[in-house]
């Protein structure tokens, strides 16, 4: 039999192939292969897709469409987006990837319900270039449930194609400037669950980014509501450490999605049923196991996809959690803010951050424009047209929705605080009214609350001091997201202490060692300086401090690719990291020193600088020194080399690392603490002994700040701590640090204390 050219078994696929099986494709494929329970299905490659267009002479026609179309205009962008879709509809798919198609489904079928004419099958988009993070456009590529027979599966496929051009993808492609024909699309053809329960899990929590929490949401019926927000979801969370239900949040559910004789249809849910827990307490901790079993095998948090048949619990899906900061749980074990009212109004924390601004009630996606930037957005629930008023709302609030709704995620993506399930917001808040959302709790409160925080001991008073007051102690924001850096530089900042390659590097989706084994370093290369570029125009003349990358090898394995080039440590943390693994693979460093340069010499963005994360000798410092040197990147007056001072040999030798010649230093608190107390900072059973006020650690911060005066080196942190304690910025500065790096949400506060604390200097002179 000769060999299938358009179709791949999940069982052949890995998480390798995203280039032709999409990154849904290769997921359930490598699911299948590591032996969680996935429905079987098979993939039609992307190959198919391209074929279908070279076939039928579809690029040069949509090429006219669009090089002649205002996509700026919305009535243009629709109308060429529906003569796209109308030629791919009357272009016949080639007979050869017809005939696979039809053999591969008869197969599933016979395979799986021999006595019927057709299995039911779910038929999903499933985006090819790695680039093109679909999350941040949640629907943009559509998904058919319930498929019956080939003809209406051939159909369907078809569809998916063509939703390739729908008027939102070409708005979107054309934004980030991805060529419109490199972007490919799979299509996952998968046995139909038809599910009495599904839902969504968390293996960290998307909110706290506690690490020891899986978060198990759950819905009556098909999973489509749940995403959707049609329906709020029950919310369970159980411990990984002890596999305890830590929390059971019940929900009543009315109207669910079960499947039709083809499709999908809206059904009542029986009244006995309603107020009913979702999933049994055994069920719950089953699939809690699965999803520490998905997560172990990934080496990185999930967001996972599940349904559930009579018993048996299968995975729809698995992705990373694409919307985790570099916090750690043991930061994000300290306490909430805490606000100083009561709340008028509760419903699940979606997107954490507080915010105050006025209510712009959302009836329908005709009103939209009425959101103003500032504004508080209250609606029901959002779909993806209501992405550009979600960019410029301060805060956003729904009836209905859960975790994994689209306003959940998309709200975490563009860091807006967000409240989902309130059931009665669009009621109970008025028009014009003025509200803070806390999207860390899920509390709204009536007017603009002050935040105050409850971990910390300062005494400092708040301030009435004039707009973009200055210190001399520079208050510089970490960074990592390239979408938020015009946001964050309007604030009062004075550049970038801490920008974080790792976001950057993530979002390019491929091990740097296969870009060089592909021979693709330019555009990787190029794509890197982009995304550089975007942090340097928006602060520019301010500095921007470059943290080079710092991923440890169980990060780079979820790469694709990296599964080849990554060893499996015990211990990642203390393994193959930082300025060690450049001199071993000075190649992968080097890309990121060649953006470096087109940044700064090509693109005459001078403000950008280098930091080396995780030095542990002298030695070391000097081969990286070299390697810098080497690339044709030389310390100046405008190009500086700092170095991370985050084990305790950098605070014990420190004169000898600055007697090599750098230019600053910024103490990475986080590592600084665990190395110093000797307590791992991912392990939540000893994440209440975490703390960066420990006496051993202050005794380490202070003497690197004095050091560094002493030799007239700049100092700076940009560790969590200076964002969590007040009182530990007034130390630092007491001791002379010349700058403070913290999170977008304690610029203005730590800008206050800096302010109190350098006030208090003067008066003793």
């Amino acid at each position: 039999m000769t060999k299938p050219k358009y179709i791949k078994w999940f069982e052949d696929v890995s998480k390798s192939d995203i280039p032709v099986a999409g990154g849904k494709g290769a997921n359930l494929g490598e699911m299948t292969q590591a032996g969680i329970p996935v429905p079987p299905g098979f993939v039609v490659v992307s190959q198919a897709y391209f074929t279908f267009l070279e076939v039928n002479k579809l690029r040069p026609a949509i090429h006219k469409i669009l090089s002649s179309t205002d996509i700026s205009d919305s009535d243009k962008l629709n109308h060429a987006a529906d003569k796209i879709k109308h030629l791919m509809a009357k272009s016949d798919i080639p007979r050869e990837i017809v005939n696979e198609i039809f053999t591969s489904y008869h197969e599933l079928t016979a395979h799986h319900s021999p006595l019927s004419s057709g299995v039911p099958v779910a038929v999903r988009s499933s985006a090819t270039a790695e680039d093109l993070p679909e999350a941040s456009f949640a629907g943009q590529q559509e998904s058919y449930l319930n498929v019956i027979g080939d003809a209406n599966v051939l159909q369907k496929v078809k569809e998916c194609w063509m939703s390739l051009f729908g008027a939102r993808s070409i708005f979107y492609r054309q934004q980030q400037k991805f060529d419109h024909f490199k972007v490919g699309i799979a299509v996952p053809i998968q046995q139909m669950i038809q599910s009495d329960v599904s839902g969504v899990m968390f293996t960290t929590d998307p909110i706290s980014k506690d690490r020891d929490r899986i978060v198990i949401e759950a819905i009556f019926g098909l999973g489509d509501y749940i995403v959707q927000g049609v329906v709020t979801p029950d919310h369970y969370e159980v411990s990984r450490a002890s596999g305890k239900i830590i929390t059971k949040n019940i929900k009543p559910q009315e109207i669910m999605e079960v499947k039709s004789k083809q499709g999908v249809k809206q059904v009542k849910v029986p009244s006995r049923d309603q107020r009913s827990q979702k999933l049994t307490d055994g069920q719950i901790s089953k699939l809690a196991e699965i999803g520490k079993k998905i997560h172990q095998h990934y080496f990185f948090p999930q967001d996972v996809e599940w349904a559930m048949e009579g018993s048996s619990l299968y995975i729809i899906q698995t992705r990373p959690i694409t919307t985790l900061d570099n916090k750690s749980a043991a930061d994000s074990s300290s306490p909430a803010l805490k606000l100083s009212s009561s709340s008028i109004l509760k419903g699940a924390p979606a997107s954490p951050g507080i915010v105050s601004g006025p209510v712009r009630l959302i009836p329908d996606i005709k009103k939209l424009s009425r959101v103003k930037t500032g504004d508080i957005m209250v609606t029901d629930m959002t779909t993806p047209d209501f992405v550009p008023a979600m960019k410029r709302a301060a805060g956003i609030i729904t009836n209905r929705g859960g975790l994994t709704s689209h306003a959940a995620i998309v709200s975490r993506e563009l860091g807006v605080p967000c409240v989902v399930g309130t059931t009665t917001a669009t009621s109970v808040l008025k028009d014009g009214m003025i509200v803070t959302v806390s999207g860390a709790t899920g509390e709204i409160y009536l007017g603009a609350v002050t935040p105050v925080t409850t971990q910390t001991q300062s005494s400092i008073p708040t301030l009435n001091l004039p707009e973009n007051f200055k210190t001399a102690t520079r208050v510089y924001v970490n960074l990592a997201e390239p979408e938020a850096a015009e946001r964050i530089a309007q604030k009062n900042v004075d550049g970038v202490g801490l920008l974080r390659a790792e976001f950057m590097i993530a979002g390019l989706g491929v091990h740097p060692k296969k870009v060089i084994a592909e021979k693709k370093q330019k555009e990787y290369i190029a794509k890197l300086a982009q995304d550089m570029s975007m942090f340097c125009k928006a602060f520019f003349p301010r500095p921007v401090v470059y943290r080079a990358t710092d991923f440890k090898t169980n990060e780079y394995r979820s790469l694709r690719g990296g599964d080849k080039y990554e060893p499996v440590e015990s211990n990642p943390m203390l393994g193959f990291r930082g300025a060690f693994r450049y001199i071993k693979n000075p190649d992968v460093f080097n890309l990121e020193l060649e953006a470096i340069k087109i940044v700064r010499q090509k693109k005459d963005l001078n403000n950008l600088h280098l930091m080396i994360p995780y030095v542990s000798t002298v030695s070391e410092l000097v081969e990286v020194k070299k390697l810098v040197a080497a690339s044709g990147l030389y310390r100046s007056g405008t190009f500086k080399l700092w170095m991370m001072v985050e084990i305790p040999a950098n605070v014990i030798l420190l004169d000898d690392f600055l007697d090599v010649g750098i230019d600053g230093v910024s103490i990475g608190s986080n590592d600084l603490t665990m190395l110093t107390l000797g307590l791992d900072r991912d392990n939540q059973e000893v994440a209440s002994q975490f703390d960066e006020r420990n006496p051993a650690v202050l005794w380490a911060l202070e003497r690197t700040v004095k050091t560094c005066l002493k030799h007239g080196v700049t100092s700076s942190i940009c560790g969590q701590a200076a964002s969590e304690y007040p009182e530990l910025v007034e130390k630092l500065v007491n001791w002379g640090i010349t700058s403070v790096s913290v999170n977008p949400d304690a610029i203005e506060r730590t800008r206050e204390v800096v302010y109190y604390c350098e006030s208090k200097l003067i008066s003793r002179l």
